[in-house]
């Protein structure tokens, strides 16, 4: 019995490792824009048989009301990014966008697929197109004049600019946001890009301020929804859930050795 103590305790350390793993990533993050925090899922291992309940018990004399099933220790079953609202920080650069409620920005990847964010921390290229800071292309494209002095963004994302010589603003285009039926099955690409996968669903996009779509915040962008005294209390209860698993590891091997002890 204490070999398989040892294996079960082995899963379980293994099991807070992770989920220490998930937890500094996100303490990382705290300062990330757009940054979603990560949950680590467990689910049990199979159950060893030890005695099936509902059975006879002597030759059909009496049923067992209850069996015995010894579990054989724990697993990871997901991380999931936990998609809640970050709080919206003024930031002042009028290319800087926050969506406040639901849906993503997108933008085009090296391949020409369209990926999704929430880092709406938006600049200008050499040609004047609106790009997010890794230089990918925001979709739908905008392209703001050399001679634009003044560029507003209204909460339901349409783009306008003041031009030299003008004095009432000129319609650049129109930004579109993206939902999805489960946010959590996103697939994480780092630099806070996001690609569809069959879990995610596909890519149902609408104008910000629409039922189901949040609204644009120009001058602002969303900090990670880290929140740090919850992840240090997480980290500390992983820490002594890890401990203890440990402390199940020295019991078993101390049993085993008054066992070895008690053959010589």
């Amino acid at each position: 019995m204490s070999i398989k103590a040892l294996s079960i305790a082995a899963t379980g350390m293994s099991a807070q490792q992770t989920n220490l793993e998930v937890i500094a990533n996100n303490i990382a993050n705290i300062n990330t824009t757009g940054f979603k925090r990560a949950r680590a899922e467990f689910t049990d291992l199979l159950y060893e048989t030890v005695k099936s309940q509902g059975l006879s018990q002597n030759a059909g004399v009496g049923v067992v009301p209850e069996g015995g099933k010894l579990g054989l220790g724990v697993k990871l079953a997901a991380i999931r990014d936990v998609h809640i609202q970050g709080a919206l920080n003024e930031t002042g650069n009028s290319l800087d966008l926050a969506i406040n409620g639901k849906g993503w920005f997108q933008v085009i990847g090296p391949n020409g697929e369209t990926l999704y964010t929430r880092a709406g921390a938006f600049n200008l290229n050499q040609n004047g197109q609106l790009v997010n800071l890794n230089g990918n292309l925001v979709e739908p494209q905008i392209t703001v004049p050399e001679n634009a002095r003044k560029i507003t963004i209204t909460s339901s994302g349409q783009v306008f600019a003041f031009l030299d010589g003008e004095e009432t603003p000129t319609e650049l285009g129109q930004i579109t946001l993206s939902n999805f039926v489960n946010e959590a099955g996103l697939e994480p690409l780092g630099d806070n890009l996001f690609a569809v996968s069959d879990a995610s669903g596909a890519a149902v996009q609408g104008v910000p301020g629409a039922p189901s779509f949040g609204k644009i915040s120009q001058g602002y962008l969303e900090a990670s929804n880290v929140d740090a005294i919850k992840e240090i209390t997480q980290m500390i209860a992983a820490q002594r859930a890890y401990e203890m698993n440990s402390k199940v590891i020295q019991a078993s091997d101390e049993m085993s050795s008054v066992v070895t002890k008690g053959i010589r």
